[in-house]
């Protein structure tokens, strides 16, 4: 079998940060790297977990709604792919995650989608302090990121 376009993408000199993963047909995969691959530090469950639950429930109450496909954490741990109709720019996804990012440092109570097990399958493993911890890391990371940045070094 041939390898999927993700395991192509050179790991060893892959930093954090926002790129363009892949473009099928009006659908843009990116890939937002919060941790450098294969250095021993990954994203704990908890975190990834509360972070993809603000993250999703933020977009999905934007203006943007109706193009927004999918978040959510790579199993390996480093990060999160964020799906998108190309009817949204490459610079508005960017600026999207940056609003993200501040909505998650800025958020206090209940995580949404956690006030019952019917609404979560996992409903208690959440940890919004951590959650805020890689958003402040990645806020420092994609301050100056910009759209030309956006593409995987070779």
């Amino acid at each position: 079998m041939k390898l999927i376009t993700s395991f192509t993408v050179n790991h060893d000199i892959l930093e954090k940060g926002m790129y363009i993963s892949r473009i099928d047909g009006d659908v843009v995969t990116y890939d937002i790297r919060m941790k450098k691959p294969n250095q021993g530090d990954y994203l704990a469950n908890p975190v990834m977990h509360t972070f993809e639950h603000l993250f999703a429930t933020y977009v999905r109450n934007t203006e943007y709604s109706d193009n927004i496909i999918y978040v959510g954490p790579m199993g390996c741990r480093t990060g999160f792919y964020f799906l998108v109709r190309d009817a949204i720019s490459h610079a508005r996804a960017l600026a999207l995650v940056k609003e993200t990012l501040d909505f998650v440092l800025q958020f206090e109570g209940q995580i949404p989608g956690t006030a019952a097990p019917a609404e979560c399958g996992n409903y208690l493993e959440h940890d919004l302090a951590g959650a805020k911890e890689i958003a402040a890391d990645m806020k420092k990371v994609l301050e100056n990121w910009e759209e030309s940045k956006m593409t995987y070094l070779e």
